[in-house]
């Protein structure tokens, strides 16, 4: 198995690697899944998600509103209906985003410890000039900077926590960018690129998506991942599987990571999205092709494109807005 650097390396610029007793990864199936188009948090001051993210990453708000009763229904949320929100996106791309909802707060959740959509991964252009800036900024730091594979990979990475706990991984490549597989930011922050889901079982979540999605199997790997282990009070040592999914459009990924049997579902009110990263929206080609249980029937609450959310098996919100993207 690739240890867990090794695998990171292999997510982003390192695309040689041998995947061992493993079918090697492909991308002849064409995943039905483009690319990442929104990652949502719950929090309880959507405030406070404004001022932090447009003050230290540049964001910048693109729309306020409140949730429509259809979109609520669609989530299987109805107690979100008439809740605010404020869309944004980064300085270089337009047209992928982060949502704040708003949400009453759940007391004693802590990130990383429970199941489903776990942190947002960003592509930027200089992790160490950032995370300079992000000393002084209002969120916590928990990891990094450091190069991957050990130091020799030139992919490098920092990991904070934010105002709804929600955690963000800004990750960059240093090297010769025309050769990776990361997307080449197009600004300083740029979009997420990497969603990372958190459920027990790594082969359901590997199935399900890998299954209904056309997304290629086999990216696997093994290895101690310091701040889940920090976050769950376990010895930094601790051994976890986690799996790779790309979806069709370059610099478009899921992890999966594989927690502990004692961890439990995420915790939210009744008829509320979750807290921190409470979804993540793709685009997909076509939802009449898309073989999953949706909650509701599609709505066309998006520019009048049609999306609708299912529950994925380790309790985690996804929804997919029609797009053809070629």
């Amino acid at each position: 198995m690739l240890s867990r650097k090794k695998f990171l390396g292999l997510a982003g610029a390192v695309g040689s690697l041998k995947i061992i007793d493993r079918k090697a990864y492909s991308m002849e199936n064409k995943p039905s899944l483009s690319r990442i188009k929104m990652a949502t948090i719950g929090a309880p001051d959507i405030q406070d998600i404004e001022k932090w993210y447009t003050k230290w990453l540049n964001y910048r708000v693109t729309e306020r509103a409140n949730v429509s009763e259809k979109m609520a229904d669609s989530w299987g949320c109805p107690n979100t209906a008439g809740k605010p929100f404020i869309l944004m996106h980064s300085a270089g791309t337009n047209d992928v985003y982060i949502r704040a909802v708003e949400v009453e707060p759940i007391k004693n959740y802590q990130p990383m410890t429970t199941w489903g959509w776990n942190a947002i991964e960003i592509i930027v252009d200089n992790i160490d000039e950032i995370h300079e800036k992000m000393l002084r900024s209002d969120f916590k730091h928990i990891g990094g900077p450091e190069n991957l594979m050990g130091g020799t990979s030139s992919i490098r990475a920092a990991q904070y926590i934010g105002p709804a706990k929600e955690v963000i991984y800004l990750t960059c490549e240093t090297g010769d960018r025309s050769k990776s597989t990361l997307p080449i930011p197009k600004s300083s922050i740029d979009r997420p690129f990497i969603m990372i889901l958190a459920g027990p079982d790594l082969n359901a979540l590997e199935t399900f998506y890998g299954d209904h999605f056309q997304m290629e199997k086999g990216l696997r790997f093994t290895g101690a991942v310091e701040i889940i282990s920090t976050a769950q009070k376990l010895l930094p040592t601790t051994i976890y599987p986690l799996g790779l999914l790309r979806l069709r459009e370059n610099g478009n990924n899921i992890e999966l990571d594989e927690y502990p049997k004692s961890t439990k579902p995420r915790p939210n009110n009744d008829g509320e999205l979750p807290p921190g990263i409470a979804m993540t929206t793709f685009n997909v080609d076509n939802l009449d092709k898309t073989e999953v249980q949706f909650i509701s029937e599609p709505i066309r609450e998006y520019e009048g494109k049609r999306s609708a959310v299912f529950i994925g098996p380790a309790g985690e919100l996804t929804e997919l807005i029609e797009n053809p993207r070629g």
